[in-house]
């Protein structure tokens, strides 16, 4: 009974994790192919962060990249975020990205730029201008 009771808690938490993970908070935006397809027809700076929720670099570039979509800089130039769950590996394939913490930034279809394992504030900042 104990240990039903211990596998039914471990399921839940896991259940309540993999939630949390699927919805990135504002203002960055869930990846979808359809999104960023008209994303990119529109000409649109966009940044795609690939992001796992069990990522420790992930977690901590998660604030930059959350604080850079919501600068007034980028968000007056349109600039969208996409972020792609690392376990998509149709979509990581699609980008040419081979690992989590993964960030590259286009100017609509154009890419401009691409960084890994970063948690430079500074090195973001510049990848985020690269799109506009």
């Amino acid at each position: 009974m104990r240990a039903r009771r211990l596998l039914s808690t471990v399921l839940v938490i896991i259940a309540w994790t993999s939630l949390v993970a699927a919805a990135p908070p504002p203002p960055l935006v869930s990846y979808s192919k359809g999104a960023f397809e008209t994303a990119q027809a529109e000409n649109r700076p966009i940044v795609v962060f690939v992001h796992a929720s069990w990522c420790v670099t992930c977690r901590r570039q998660q604030p930059i990249v959350q604080e850079l979509a919501s600068d007034g800089t980028f968000k007056g130039k349109s600039l969208v975020v996409f972020v792609v769950d690392y376990a998509d590996k149709t979509t990581l394939k699609g980008l040419n990205v081979v690992d989590r913490s993964t960030l590259v930034a286009f100017h609509g279809k154009s890419e401009r730029a691409r960084s890994s394992f970063s948690t430079d504030p500074a090195e973001i900042r510049a990848l985020f201008t690269s799109a506009l």
